[in-house]
């Protein structure tokens, strides 16, 4: 199939570019920017008049549900949010059932998710066998068999020698870990923020100290065995702190950050809405503003959804009993373009980092081949009108996860189409 997609704004931030150019693809891939081949004839030509043309948006946290958990979600209803919302690769963390330890798991996930032909999925591997922080898994095989890094989502390791194991493991070999930064005892049965609104409304908090105590076991064991780790869903200043630090320190270490964590504060519980319930909990203006600030100083280094679709039976309920999570891939480009808005920078390149944050500086930390449109890249591309508003309603939702705390919002940034490795997957 060849695609000519003409009169679109054509933003690449790996290459720089802001600027009205037509985009060329054929054999799946890139062949052409600003000026067609010599002989290319299209197949198919796409009016992009008004709208952003961009690379596909990378999301570096998107659980799937499967196998395991087909009652929360499917592979199927969530790979539709995802090309819905413009994410054409994502990464999806290995706490399923069962867990994703073993090659066979794996290969079945990515096989099921190459027959759908939709979004490129990326696993996670298990740092240690079952999650459960003992032993540490077969990492060389399962890198073989598709999974991108080893991580242990939400469950902590208590032996912090099994960590550092697994750490020089993983440097040996050069494998990515990615961990979560929650010390497994502090905050260990909080729900929110520690801070006067939480104790105003009776809720077990979550300190801050729970997220900066980890994080500098984890900063002090990549000092000693030199791994590469990226850090998952900072939440607090004082974190951001932390990682500030180690990169100016040159430690190879790279951060993440949900967008809910972008726009709401602990003061969004309302009265007590269990949409609102995550994990890490929302935190202080304060911490968000901090979040603002890595952002533009470069400390975090990708923006992701944190996609983690949860069932009615376990969101409608009171807030300490509801289980954590939201749904995001279809929130992601909205929320990040949000962002944009309400810091009203009138400066040139604004829309140029903001899209930088999902697409390419994602892709390199994960080390995708995604988020860029040059000549010879593959042709994953989100075609969205930054300006057409909606509204955000479980109806309007493809995931079978319903939750958010963006319910009611009305937000800009509508996807139109979304193309990958060259062939249109939805249309708006």
């Amino acid at each position: 199939m060849r695609l000519q997609i003409k009169n679109g704004r054509l933003i690449d931030p790996a290459n720089g570019i802001d600027a009205q150019k037509d985009l060329y693809i054929a054999d799946g891939k890139v062949v052409a920017v600003g000026q067609g081949p010599d002989g290319f004839t299209a197949d198919q030509t796409i009016d992009a008049t008004n709208l952003v043309v961009a690379p596909g948006l990378v999301d570096l946290s998107a659980r799937l549900r499967e196998p395991g958990y087909e009652y929360k979600a499917t592979l199927e209803s969530e790979l539709q949010a995802a090309i819905q919302g413009g994410v054409t690769s994502l990464v999806c963390p290995p706490d399923t059932d069962p867990v994703l330890d073993e090659p066979g798991l794996v290969e079945m996930l990515t096989y099921r998710a190459r027959k759908l032909n939709q979004t490129h999925v990326y696993p996670l591997g298990a740092l240690t066998t079952g999650l459960k922080g003992h032993a540490l898994t077969e990492m060389a095989q399962l890198t073989e068999a598709g999974c991108i890094g080893f991580a242990q989502a939400d469950q902590p390791i208590l032996d912090t020698t099994v960590l550092m194991r697994a750490m020089q493991y993983a440097q040996t070999f050069g494998f990515t870990v990615w961990l979560r930064a929650q010390d497994p005892h502090i905050g260990r049965n909080g729900v929110a923020h520690s801070g006067p609104i939480a104790s105003r409304l009776g809720l077990s908090g979550v300190p801050v100290i729970s997220e900066t105590i980890a994080l500098s076991t984890i900063l002090e064991l990549v000092r000693a065995t030199g791994a590469r780790v990226h850090l998952c869903r900072l939440s607090s200043a004082a974190g951001l702190d932390l990682v500030r630090a180690a990169k100016k320190q040159h430690l190879p270490v790279t951060c993440d950050v949900g967008a809910h964590y972008i726009h709401l504060t602990d003061a969004d519980i309302g009265f007590f809405d269990p949409n609102a319930r995550l994990c890490p909990p929302l935190r202080s203006q304060r911490d968000r503003d901090a979040i603002h600030q890595g952002l533009l100083d470069g400390t975090i280094d990708a923006i992701c959804s944190d996609h983690t679709p949860v069932d009615d039976d376990e969101k409608l309920l009171p807030f300490g009993e509801a289980s954590p999570g939201a749904t995001g891939l279809e929130l992601l480009l909205s929320l990040t373009l949000k962002w944009v808005q309400e810091r009203n920078d009138k400066s040139s390149d604004a829309m140029l980092k903001a899209i930088s944050k999902i697409t390419n500086a994602a892709a390199k930390l994960a080390n995708l081949p995604a988020g860029q449109l040059g000549v010879g890249d593959v042709a994953d591309v989100c075609l969205f009108d930054p300006n057409e508003r909606w509204k955000v309603e479980a109806r309007a939702l493809a995931s079978q996860g319903k939750h958010t705390p963006f319910l009611g919002y009305e937000l800009a940034g509508r996807v139109k189409m979304t193309i990958v490795g060259g062939n249109v997957v939805y249309k708006r």
